[in-house]
């Protein structure tokens, strides 16, 4: 994977519910971002729904989606968490943790049925979820007098970059977070534009939560 390349992470997550011929698959979805929080979390689901038959789940852990587990628990091989993680895997979200609960309802679904089932119920907790878009880049700090406030808000808006923090005494001060490959360009932009008024501080690379809303109403 492309280290650069944007990710989705988990606000908050939600859950979600289908019922396939009497059986009902409840979907909940938490962000992990270990192991030791993902096993956690599905062992707190186990109890929490204890009188349930199956507790089928996938995780997703790391940056770069270093870290990939799934489960069937006891439903037929490849029916129950291979297509879970599918779901999380299209998602593009990572560093989560995906658990479906089935309470049998008395009828088999077959390989397919419960394929279908397994798929509708993990989409239906996403779509519950809070998503963020996450970008590798660095944060700006830039100092600057009032003359060239203007222009580096200019050049911060034609790039769709916000403002985070500000202060005005008898300078300008801004802090902002810009992705990994625009960085030089902009400050070479803002040098210029301002004369070399403006002095920049950058950190070392992170990855920071952009202001991008990658959900829209909450659904993915």
């Amino acid at each position: 994977m492309d280290k650069y390349a944007p990710y989705k992470i988990i606000e908050y997550g939600g859950e979600g519910e289908i019922v396939e011929k009497k059986s009902r698959f409840i979907a909940h979805v938490q962000a992990t971002h270990t192991e030791e929080e993902a096993v956690s979390f599905i062992e707190s689901e186990k109890k929490r729904y204890w009188d349930a038959r199956h507790h089928c789940y996938a995780y997703i852990i790391g940056e770069l989606g270093e870290t990939v587990r799934y489960s069937d628990d006891g439903e037929p091989s490849g029916t129950a968490g291979r297509p879970i993680l599918e779901v999380l895997t299209g998602s593009g979200i990572r560093n989560l943790t995906l658990v479906v609960t089935r309470y049998f309802g008395g009828t088999l679904l077959g390989t397919g049925g419960l394929v279908r089932a397994y798929t509708q119920a993990a989409q239906a907790g996403l779509a519950d979820s809070r998503v963020a878009v996450m970008r590798y880049g660095y944060a700006l700090s830039v100092d600057t007098d009032y003359n060239g406030i203007g222009k580096i808000q200019y050049l911060l808006g034609q790039r769709g970059i916000p403002i985070e923090e500000s202060a005005y005494t008898d300078r300008v001060s801004l802090t902002f977070h810009v992705p990994y490959k625009e960085k030089d360009k902009l400050i070479k932009d803002m040098t210029e534009a301002t004369a070399g008024a403006a002095r920049v501080g950058v950190s070392e690379p992170l990855y920071y939560k952009s202001a991008e809303d990658a959900s829209g109403n909450g659904s993915v």
